[in-house]
């Protein structure tokens, strides 16, 4: 049966959305789904499910989600061999630190007034002395950001806008971590 990564958008975040990763695991089993794992805290849940279409098990995952655990976080499911094109597409492979590497998920492609948002949002970190970078692949925003997040005003310039905010991001370490769980 075909593996599936679920991530979850704002979940224990700075005191929000406090959800217990063996309670996801439970919603995950509930909703028919085997080999269930989690990682972190920060709402990535590896499956297994006979179900093919990711924005059904999203879908179901964000309804059940909400009626169980009440809160409502936004979840893009991506199949093992989407996260293996996700990790093959990285526009910043040179990027050894995986703490300065981000991959923004999102459930649609992003398009073309959004593709430019982003690259006039580098234009202007870059005018004002940044070395951060990031692009668009597909329905993947990738953030690198040199001198660390939390420092990056092209990632706040980018959190503030539809692109990103649509959107649940996770740093390289977590999305290579992510791969192996799902078995590469």
């Amino acid at each position: 049966m075909p593996r599936y990564l679920a991530l979850l958008r704002g979940i224990n975040v700075g005191g929000h959305n406090k959800v217990a990763m063996t309670d996801l695991r439970d919603v995950a089993a509930a909703l028919g789904h085997t080999e269930v794992a989690t990682y972190i805290q920060s709402g990535n849940i590896v499956f297994t499910s006979a179900e093919s279409d990711v924005a059904s098990l999203a879908d179901d995952l964000e309804r059940e989600v909400a009626v169980r655990l009440g809160v409502r976080p936004a979840v893009v499911v991506v199949s093992r061999p989407e996260l293996a094109k996700v990790i093959g597409d990285n526009p910043f492979p040179d990027e050894t630190n995986p703490r300065y590497l981000h991959a923004v998920f999102r459930r649609d492609k992003i398009d073309e007034s959004d593709i430019r948002a982003v690259a006039q949002a580098v234009q202007r970190a870059r005018e004002a002395g940044s070395r951060d970078d990031a692009t668009v692949v597909g329905r993947t925003l990738y953030l690198r950001t040199p001198d660390g997040l939390g420092r990056s005003e092209l990632a706040a310039q980018l959190a503030r806008s539809k692109v990103q905010s649509a959107g649940t991001a996770r740093n390289w370490a977590t999305v290579t971590k992510l791969m192996t769980m799902l078995g590469e």
